[in-house]
């Protein structure tokens, strides 16, 4: 299994609430209903920072210059590049990227997850 995590951050014209609101309720549901992609894609996860009450991202009292993290996880590395090659992800769900994220800022990681403990049902 490989997981993708992307270290997210906002286009500065957008407000971390704006981000936050079309990540979660536009860009999510678009890469799900996109289905040349979304086959790929074993899971996926988006992780919102916590805002303090001036709705900066803090990090343990820390502002943090990100605004969240996404993951996604792919059978292969093979699977993640074919993915991501898919004519309808260019089309449709990067366009939506462009939307919201500062692609230049954002830090992007493949990594083989090691999970070391689930939680009990």
């Amino acid at each position: 299994m490989i997981s993708l995590i992307v270290a997210a951050r906002r286009r500065s014209d957008l407000t971390r609430a704006q981000f936050v609101d079309h990540w979660i309720n536009r860009h999510a549901p678009l890469v799900l209903s996109v289905p040349e992609f979304a086959r790929y894609v074993k899971r996926y996860s988006l992780h919102p920072c916590v805002s303090d009450e001036a709705g900066d991202s803090v990090v343990l009292g820390i502002a943090s210059d990100y605004d969240g993290v996404g993951e996604l996880w792919f059978e292969s590395e093979e699977s993640m590049v074919a993915a991501f090659n898919e004519p309808r992800y260019l089309e449709i769900i990067r366009v939506d990227e462009d939307r919201f994220l500062d692609r230049d800022a954002c830090l992007s990681f493949v990594t083989r997850p090691l999970v070391q403990k689930e939680l009990e049902s």
